[in-house]
């Protein structure tokens, strides 16, 4: 039999797999290992302790760093925290006045002066005009709607400024944001107190600049950024700025420089009640306009750098400058709106809490044609440089006064006023008396006088000798030409005639209660 194996193909199990199972082989290392990094061996003697001290030095200083670090932004939190409580919402931080207005009306009822703090109503980011909120960030804080409350680059810019002018760190240049001048026109939320400290004593403690105030109106601010949005707190600082002549907010000083709202100003204008900002009684225009237009160029200037202008509308602005309107030129009430002031009752004027309303005896015409005439007299009969001052008083039969120029400069306020303050001779103002003693004893205004060289001897005082102003003698002359002409001889003769003592009487008559 033979073999039925020989042959054939050994027999062999299935497979179970499609692929052949193949052994799993390592990946082929590079042939360029890479290079592994020793340990630096440590470094012994010496220069090894200095670097582990110099290392743990190192890490002392950084912990303590950073946890002096949390506890401070801790602390400072809780300081932002607690003003935030205390502040009120936006709407009632808008009257910041520590006293009331008084606005003057003359006889017809209309509007003649302003004084105290005037207040001509609230205005805010979106109703003023759009040139004047420009002019604001242009002229205090190009970044004030980017920055967090205080502006650590404006810091650093302000004293490098005031180092380089020569000045302390932080003398001059403050570097503060529109929300800290906020902070401190707010006095850090402490109201006037008229019963323990006056108000210029309260102004003072606000406007304090010592390293600690000011880091506490960086907290308040920091607080105010977190109350408020940027355009509330814009409007808070544009209704409590002081910008002059009494008034508090920019709508007072629209009014009261350009006689319209704030809402209406031109880039000019704008620019004008901008400038005010950095010194308000300095740059007022009513105090001198000249000065207030080189401001308000800079201003505008400004403006065009930082893209409010176009070239054009700046070249506008330059070449036609804000004036001072008419008729709140004519609202400054001069020495007639003074002497009310002075001469009524305090709690209606000078220390009133509220606003008031005063109704005068003043006659707009007949002031007017006295600021003329006392205009004329100096224009043609003064000589140039002469320091020559003279006042008028008009008075109606019923003895209210009408018209009142205490001196040459008829457009001002708070000047010395000669109507009622110059305590001197009265020289030829009192001549009508004379003349009116005479007429009291039946003489007639076209009687004679001679008006001749006089010599008088007063006892105790020997000879006196009185002259004409025009050093001339002018013969026999009427009363009504002597009187016209207010000529001395004439009215001294008259005088000794009827007796000092009848023309005492007279002036006492007409309330002179002064030791004549």
């Amino acid at each position: 039999m033979s073999d039925s194996s020989r042959g054939r193909k050994p027999l062999v199990a299935e497979k179970r797999y499609s692929k052949p199972r193949t052994k799993a082989t390592k990946p082929k290392q590079s042939r360029r290992r890479k290079a592994r990094r020793k340990p630096q061996p440590k470094r012994g003697g010496l220069q090894g302790f200095l670097q582990r001290i110099i290392r743990w030095v190192m890490r002392l200083i950084w912990r303590i760093t950073w946890r002096a670090t949390a506890f401070a932004l801790f602390v400072l939190a809780l300081f932002v925290g607690y003003y935030y409580t205390t502040l009120p919402p936006a709407e009632e931080q808008l009257d910041g006045r520590a006293r009331g207005s008084v606005t003057m009306l003359d006889q017809y009822g209309q509007v003649f002066a302003w004084r105290g703090d005037q207040f001509g109503g609230a205005v805010t980011a979106d109703t003023v005009s759009p040139h004047l909120k420009k002019a604001i960030i242009a002229t205090e804080d190009k970044r004030f709607y980017q920055h967090f409350g205080i502006s650590p680059r404006g810091i650093a810019s302000a004293v490098r400024i005031n180092l380089s002018e020569g000045r302390g760190p932080l003398s001059g240049h403050g570097g503060s944001t529109i929300t800290q001048q906020t902070a401190k026109l707010l006095c850090l939320g402490v109201d006037f107190d008229p019963q323990t400290q006056t108000e210029a004593e309260y102004e003072r403690e606000c406007r304090r600049g010592t390293i600690q105030r000011k880091a506490k109106e960086a907290v308040y601010a920091l607080a105010m950024e977190a109350k408020y949005s940027k355009d509330e707190i814009l409007t808070i600082y544009m209704n409590r700025a002081f910008l002059g002549a009494g008034a508090r907010g920019f709508e007072a000083a629209s009014e009261r420089y350009f006689g319209k709202s704030a809402a209406n100003v031109t880039p000019a204008e704008a620019a004008m009640l901008a400038g005010l900002l950095v010194a308000p009684t300095r740059f007022a225009p009513t105090n001198d306009l000249t000065r207030s237009q080189n401001r308000a160029a800079t201003i505008v200037r400004l403006m065009n750098e930082q893209g409010y202008l176009t070239d054009a509308e700046a070249r506008e602005a330059q070449n036609n400058p804000a004036e001072l309107s008419k008729a709140a030129e004519a609202r400054s009430g001069g020495y007639f709106a003074d002497w009310v002031m002075s001469s009524g009752p305090e709690f209606f004027t000078r220390k009133t809490t509220e606003d008031v309303i005063i109704r005068t005896t003043l006659d707009p015409r007949i002031q007017s044609a006295a600021e003329d005439a006392l205009a004329w007299v100096f224009e043609n009969k003064v000589r140039d440089g002469s320091k020559a001052q003279a006042a008028i008083v008009v008075m109606s039969a019923d003895g209210a006064v009408r018209g009142m120029v205490g001196g040459r400069d008829s457009k001002v306020s708070g000047a010395f006023n000669r109507a009622v303050q110059a305590k001197r001779q009265t020289g030829s103002a009192f001549k009508p008396f004379v003349y009116a003693a005479a007429l009291d004893l039946g003489y007639s205004p076209n009687d004679t006088v001679e008006d001749a060289p006089l010599t008088i001897d007063i006892p105790g005082s020997g000879p006196w000798s009185p002259r004409n102003y025009t050093n001339k003698f002018y013969g026999t002359v009427t009363l009504t030409h002597a009187l016209r002409d207010s000529l001395n001889i004439p009215a001294v003769k008259v005088s000794e005639f009827v007796g000092r003592d009848l023309v005492r009487q007279v002036a006492n008559g007409f309330g002179l209660e002064s030791d004549l």
